[in-house]
């Protein structure tokens, strides 16, 4: 088997071709190769989601996950999101209920917020701890993170719960 392979793939909008390691991570080869270090490598086992990006529309685990598998896919990172602004109200809500803590695990916590977010519902506060719950944060700012995530699910539905 060949220890490299050449991928194809679109990383926050732009188009990459590169030759990769095979048994390289996405996570690793969007810190090492691409400098896109707002995901973080935590505990390698897709347990604390400090590397969670977004594949195809879809939030995964980008240590549990290999570059040359997302040949031809569509890669989203914090830094595609956070620079799209589509994030912009979730960032700004953690920044003001004091969510950040260390912040190593806030891309992934937003990222993660984000995706139960999309479908435009205002979910419960258990609902926000059940999704984000495969994400850690070390800081315990569990709290004020789903307050951050409830304040803006409810300003997009309008006021509404």
């Amino acid at each position: 088997m060949n220890a490299f392979c050449d991928i194809s793939l679109t990383v926050n909008g732009e188009r990459v071709n590169e030759r990769v390691e095979a048994r390289k991570s996405l996570v690793d080869f969007l810190r090492e190769d691409l400098t896109l270090t707002g995901s973080h490598v935590g505990c390698e086992h897709g347990v604390c989601g400090a590397c969670t990006v977004r594949v195809d529309g879809e939030i995964v685990r980008g240590c549990l996950m290999l570059a040359v598998q997302c040949d031809g896919a569509s890669v989203e990172t914090i830094e595609g999101v956070s620079d799209s602004g589509e994030i912009a109200d979730l960032q700004e809500a953690f920044q003001q209920r004091n969510a950040l803590q260390c912040g190593f695990c806030t891309p992934g916590m937003l990222l993660t917020a984000q995706a139960l977010l999309r479908n435009g519902s205002v979910p419960s506060r258990e609902d926000i701890r059940e999704h984000i719950s495969g994400n850690y944060c070390r800081c315990t700012g569990y709290h004020a993170i789903v307050d951050a995530v409830t304040a803006v699910a409810q300003a997009r539905a309008g006021g509404r719960k």
